[in-house]
């Protein structure tokens, strides 16, 4: 699919935008629900729908303190087949969440195509068959949001105009306003929600340790590895063993999944 390159404008007024970010950042549980209404205001007030996802890999709506489901409460997807996230199915099959992988900035797409800052030749490839039908909308404005430990949101923005299919004038006008309020109100979410560590906090790991996980992560064997850095076999067993002490594994394969969380690996292609 072809994917065209736009450009955004810069929203006006510095304190405008601070006023909005202010109403959207979340500091404890007790603040999600008037963050989320005015979020949905901020959306409404261009012609806009929001629908939040926190988290693709994860089955769990986002919630207030009281457990009011987001999207059906305050953002109002309420009609039969709109309630998308109790469809867990579209997470892996509709196009929105997946290009949300392998793009992390603000795009705007329809069956014709994404419409991105950049050529991206991964949305290109991405299938926009029956788009409407696997995505529950004609065209969308969509904003990746990145997240610590590799989480990645995905959240989109669809005209109220439910026959819409051109956002072109939405997205040039409004794209970079709704990325920033998004990006705020998400990570300001995850952050007050999230209650388990699972990652060690001010862990470091060493030059040697990283680069004996490095080439762990993409097959190598502890004997492969030595031969390539020129060290002893029990040498790089131990690079990695201390490895997976600071971060608290149980095995290798966690110890290499949790130093790509925290960014030690790099991204491969």
């Amino acid at each position: 699919m072809a994917s065209n390159v736009v450009e955004l404008r810069t929203p006006h007024g510095r304190e405008h935008l601070d006023q909005l970010l202010e109403a959207v950042t979340i500091r404890c549980i007790g603040d999600i629900h008037d963050a989320a209404v005015a979020l949905a205001r901020v959306a409404e007030e261009r012609g806009l729908q929001v629908a939040l996802c926190d988290d693709i890999s994860s089955k769990e709506p986002m919630v207030d303190a009281d457990g009011t489901i987001l999207n059906a409460d305050i953002f109002r997807w309420l009609d039969d087949g709109a309630r998308w996230w109790e469809d867990h199915r579209l997470a892996l099959h509709s196009p929105l969440p997946r290009a949300c992988r392998y793009e992390s900035e603000p795009f705007w797409v329809n069956r014709h195509g994404f419409n991105t800052r950049w050529r991206n030749s991964y949305l290109e490839e991405i299938d926009l068959t029956d788009f409407e039908k696997r995505s529950l909308c004609k065209a969308a404005i969509v904003v990746p949001v990145y997240l610590p430990f590799g989480q990645i949101s995905a959240n989109s923005f669809v005209s109220l105009d439910r026959d819409k299919e051109d956002l072109s004038e939405e997205f040039a006008l409004h794209g970079s306003l709704l990325a920033h309020v998004t990006r705020r109100f998400v990570a300001s979410y995850v952050q007050a929600m999230r209650t388990k560590r699972r990652i060690p906090s001010d862990c470091v790991l060493s030059k040697r340790e990283v680069e004996c996980l490095r080439w762990a992560a993409i097959g190598k064997t502890d004997k492969e590895i030595s031969m390539i850095l020129d060290r002893s076999h029990a040498t790089i067993r131990y690079h990695i063993h201390r490895a997976g002490e600071k971060l608290d594994s149980v095995n290798r394969a966690q110890t290499i999944f949790k130093a790509g969380q925290l960014g030690y690996l790099g991204a491969s292609d």
